[in-house]
């Protein structure tokens, strides 16, 4: 990524809005051009993280208050998508960034991602603040619901792939979070009723090598079309553990499991994001997001 640019396209119309997202921009466009200076690259990158998260939490305090002043009634959902970024997200890729030692790859993934959230964001949950799309956070799962997922996820992910996963994001949204290529499944179970639940699984190639290389007890330098089925299969694995721990009331059957691009991805997010849609880091091994389209989950009693 070699530079951010302000387009008039993310105007709002709300000159104080407008203003911070101008801002934030800039801010993200010094920290390129400091990512790709050697002298103290560390240090500067460090401060310039530091002065983006204060003054992201700063606009999110203020356009919380002007969305409040016009009694907006996307206020809830819209909260929780600044409460999911400043609480989950920016700390986890700030812990990544010290890892890492704020190394220029380190520094392109947390430029991606937070230029990802924000275009995404402004474009689609800002804009409908003043009524010029709406909003495509539509249907939003209770927080049992959202913490039995995520415990599950966490539990099945250190079970069948044997890392250590984090949360990053309880409201994934298509962000680009690879330098490299990533893999994304797609599953469809359908009932009796013919209702149709999806199930997409995507991740980052470097995490696939590493879960089979440790699986298989050797090297694998690319994702060929061994890796590819076999990632197919141990998708199929995770998800038949998750659905042990939820009820489903009528018996939901695998129809299809099929390879999508990360294009193809996005696609089924153009009219409405899945309700369910996590992103995990996983130890310094590489990212992975769950998206799940359907019926509500209901936790079992028989965890």
């Amino acid at each position: 990524m070699k530079e951010v640019k302000w387009n008039d396209r993310f105007n709002i119309g709300v000159e104080s809005i407008d203003k911070a997202h101008h801002r934030l921009f800039s801010i993200v466009d010094k920290l390129i051009n400091l990512n790709e200076t050697e002298t103290k690259q560390e240090h500067a990158c460090r401060e310039g993280v530091k002065f983006f998260k204060n003054y992201t939490i700063k606009h999110f305090a203020d356009e919380e208050a002007y969305m409040q002043s016009i009694g907006y009634s996307g206020y809830a959902v819209h909260k929780r998508l600044h409460d999911d970024l400043r609480d989950k997200t920016l700390p986890a890729l700030e812990a990544e960034l010290e890892e890492r030692h704020y190394s220029p790859e380190a520094v392109q993934h947390f430029v991606g991602i937070c230029v990802g959230w924000l275009n995404g964001h402004i474009m689609i949950e800002d804009r409908a603040i003043t009524g010029k799309v709406s909003n495509k956070w539509v249907i939003q799962p209770s927080e049992d619901e959202m913490a039995s997922l995520e415990k599950a996820c966490i539990q099945t992910l250190q079970r069948l792939f044997r890392v250590q996963p984090q949360v990053v994001s309880e409201h994934y949204g298509g962000e680009v979070f690879s330098l490299g290529n990533t893999l994304c499944y797609r599953l469809n179970y359908r009932n009796q009723k013919n209702e149709l639940l999806q199930v997409y699984l995507t991740y980052e190639e470097r995490l696939i090598l590493q879960i089979l290389e440790e699986l298989l007890g050797k090297q694998i330098s690319h994702a060929d079309k061994t890796v590819i089925y076999a990632m197919k299969m141990l998708s199929q694995q995770f998800m038949d553990l998750i659905r042990k721990q939820f009820v489903l009331p009528d018996e939901y059957v695998l129809e299809k499991n099929d390879l999508l691009t990360f294009d193809q991805l996005l696609r089924t997010f153009e009219k409405d994001y899945p309700p369910y849609s996590l992103l995990f880091s996983t130890g310094g091994k590489g990212y992975f997001a769950l998206c799940i389209r359907g019926r509500h989950l209901v936790p079992s009693d028989n965890k």
